[in-house]
This record gives structure tokens, C-alpha cells and sequence, in this order.
């Protein structure tokens, strides 16, 4: 390893992070293991790109150096962002999986027993036939979740660096809140939440805000199209802000009416299911649990809606096109797996439907501690309701029609 002090983490944290990859390797009777996964090569390197829809991998063998195959132009990353000193990159005329097999032959890899992420996107099917094709010495074994298993709980330093995504998420839902009007068109919402995340400090996020208002609500993960705010309709809001891509999220509501009683009813289920769920939320307790907590409150009010999803994932490193780890671990019914010290979830106890037009959301970002868990916000929960906002609109348009 080169030792450096100018990653995002000291270097204890990285030796830390290959030493217990190795230990989960030594278990499963690996050699090495190829690393294909942008978030996963990340977390063990500090390497980033968003050149990674080119093939690339780091290769860590059970003893001796790590190496990195990468397109050429990818190579500077690894110099300027990594402890990794040895790289094999490929022209973008190349063969990449040549390469990589080239690689295993030079660093004496080539008979030994190998791990690759079978279940990685960015590690389609067409070059894994071609590794198993041209790697014919050796053995190759499906390791999908060998990093994982370590990103699933995240150190203290972890937890910081998270704190600062923090600041981007809640300075971008505040100048949200600033901007939402009548006449306001999403747009303008989105570059308000955009302009506000970057200059705390924040960096591009897996995914830009989603912002839908009035019916544009009910289509799942649509985001601003240049619609104009209407009097008296509602905006959801969803966002997650990014530090060196380390996320946090969270939903908020604005509403530009005085709230109707499924409103409210949505509104004080969202915010009861959060309470209860956090107040419970501790080390031993099961994954389906914590979803039955949340469940249970959302589907039994009278207001028309239901929780249609998962209600939260675990998150943390992400590249687009996704900012959750939820294919790691998502709080679902039937899981009995246990929350442990360091993992953290973004909580997503929001209602599809509300009056059967509505959709609402009100969440929160945790971590879990030694004894229960804390939110890595300080922003109000409740809905925004601005009701005077819709009636100054209607008056400025009944004056001018009258005009």
C-alpha cells in the first residue's frame, strides 16, 4: 500500500477495510477475489469515476499486492485518489477482459481459486462468459456481498463523513421550502435544491431531487418536468444529499392549502411510525420487525393511502443510478436478520395515494448506536402548510382577470 495522507479516509481505515476483506476471503477458500463494483471499489481504495460504465476491477489477492485494470484514461484516478500502486490499464481499442486475464497469468493468479461479483451491474454477462471462457487453470467462484459484508456497518469515520451529506440534504429541503409558490415551476424548485446542496458543501448526488407536485405525485421516481405549481396543490419532495459519495436522504411535504383530514391523518401516521420505530430501533432488533413497526401504523389510517414499498434500505456509498444500498439490506417483512451498531437506513414510512391522488412523504436518515439510534438530521418533520401562499395567488389572479 501506499501510504498517503490525503484520502477521505487515514490509511488505518483502508488497511482495516482490505485486512477484514481478506480475513471473509481466507473463510471462503479464495486466492483472490475481482472487485467490479464501483461503490465496492470505493470503499476499499477511495478510487472514483464516473467513467465506470468501462470495465474496471481491482483485484486483491489473499497475500501479496493489489492491482487495478483500467481504461487508460481511468488510470489518473487511480494515482490521484488511491493507495494502489499497481495498475494494468487498457486502450479504449483494447480488450479489457484480455487484459484482466493477462493480469492473472503476470501476478501468478493463474491456477488459483477466484471470487468475482457475479450479481454486479457492471459486470455483465457477455465478459463473465468470456473470463470463464479464456481463465481455464483455475477456479472461479460467485463472491457477490464478500465486500458488502463489511460495508453494511459503518465506522465511526463513516458516520462523520455522513454528517456532512447531512448538511448538503437539509440546506437543499430549506431553500426547497424557500422557493415552493404558486406559479413556481419544478424546475425552479430542483435548481434551488441543486444550487443550495453544492454550496454546503455538497457534491453530485447518485440521483438529483425528485420534485413532483399536485397529481405528478402519484408517478413513481418522476422528477421535475417544468410543471407550474398550482394553488392550493401540494409538492413532494425527495432528496439525498452527497459527500464524497457518501449519502443521506430524506422526504419532506409542502402543502399550499390548509390541510384536509386525510392530510392530517397521513400526516400524523408518517410522524408516529417514525417515533415509534426510532424508539425501538437498537442492536438485536430484526429487520422485520422495524418494518412491521412502520407498516402497521401506515396501513391503518383512514386516509386512502398505503405504504406500496419497502420501508427503508441501508445506505451510504452510491453512483448512479441509485443512492441506496438496499440490495445489501432493506427493512422488509419475513427478514430476520438483526440491526447491528453502525448500520444505517434511510427510513421511508411515506404514503402512495392519500385521497387517492396524493402521494406524501415524510422520512428520515439513522444510524444505529450502541443502545438505539439517532438521526443524522435536525430538520422539523411536519408538513409544510402554507395555505396564504395559494390565497395571495388567487387574489394577484382574480385582479387580473378582473383588470
Amino acid at each position: 500500500m501506499r501510504q498517503r495522507d490525503d484520502m477521505t479516509f487515514p490509511m488505518e481505515e483502508y488497511e482495516r477495510r482490505i485486512s477484514e476483506l481478506r480475513a471473509r476471503m481466507s473463510e471462503r477458500l479464495l486466492d483472490a477475489v475481482i472487485i467490479s463494483d464501483p461503490e465496492n471499489i470505493m470503499y476499499l481504495t477511495d478510487y472514483q469515476t464516473t467513467g465506470y460504465s468501462f470495465f474496471q476491477a481491482l483485484i486483491v489477492p489473499l497475500d501479496g499486492e493489489c492491482f487495478m485494470i483500467t481504461r487508460n484514461m481511468e488510470e489518473s484516478n487511480v494515482h490521484a485518489r488511491t493507495w494502489v500502486e499497481k495498475t494494468r490499464p487498457y486502450p479504449d481499442n483494447g480488450d479489457a477482459i484480455q487484459r484482466l486475464v493477462e493480469s492473472l497469468r503476470e501476478f501468478g493468479l493463474w491456477d488459483a481459486t477466484i471470487g468475482y461479483e457475479r450479481n454486479s451491474y457492471f459486470l455483465p454477462a457477455y465478459q463473465q462468459d468470456r473470463i470463464r471462457t479464456a481463465f481455464t487453470s483455475g477456479l472461479l467462484i460467485d463472491c457477490f456481498g464478500i465486500v458488502e459484508e463489511g460495508r453494511l456497518c459503518k465506522s465511526p469515520a463513516e458516520i462523520e463523513v455522513m454528517k456532512k451529506a447531512a448538511v448538503a440534504t437539509e440546506a437543499g429541503m430549506r431553500a426547497a421550502y424557500d422557493m415552493i409558490e404558486p406559479g413556481v415551476t419544478e424546475n425552479e424548485i430542483g435548481a434551488a435544491i441543486s444550487q443550495a446542496m453544492f454550496n454546503a458543501g455538497g457534491e453530485p448526488p447518485a440521483v438529483m431531487p425528485y420534485v413532483t407536485s399536485g397529481p405528478r405525485s402519484m408517478i413513481g421516481h418522476a422528477t421535475w418536468e417544468g410543471r407550474k405549481v398550482q394553488p392550493g396543490e401540494h409538492v413532494f419532495l425527495e432528496l439525498g444529499g452527497c459527500y464524497r459519495r457518501y449519502h443521506t436522504a430524506m422526504m419532506r411535504t409542502v402543502v399550499l392549502d390548509e390541510l384536509s383530514p386525510a392530510m392530517e391523518v397521513a400526516q400524523w401516521r408518517m410522524m408516529e411510525s417514525l417515533r415509534q420505530v426510532e424508539d425501538a430501533i437498537r442492536p438485536g432488533l430484526t429487520v422485520s420487525d422495524a418494518d412491521n413497526i412502520i407498516r402497521d401504523i401506515i396501513n391503518s389510517g383512514d386516509h386512502g393511502g398505503h405504504l406500496i414499498t419497502r420501508s427503508g434500505y441501508s445506505i451510504g456509498i452510491a453512483f448512479p443510478p441509485s443512492w441506496d444500498e438496499g440490495y445489501i439490506l432493506s427493512l422488509m417483512q419475513g427478514d430476520s436478520r438483526i440491526l447491528k451498531e453502525g448500520m444505517t437506513f434511510h427510513i421511508i414510512p411515506w404514503i402512495w395515494g392519500v385521497e387517492g391522488d396524493k402521494t406524501v412523504g415524510i422520512s428520515d436518515t439513522i444510524y444505529v448506536t450502541e443502545d438505539g439510534c439517532e438521526s443524522f438530521f435536525t430538520l422539523d418533520r411536519e408538513f409544510v402548510v402554507r395555505p396564504e401562499k395559494s390565497a395571495t395567488a388567487s387574489n394577484v389572479h382574480s385582479i387580473s382577470g378582473d383588470a
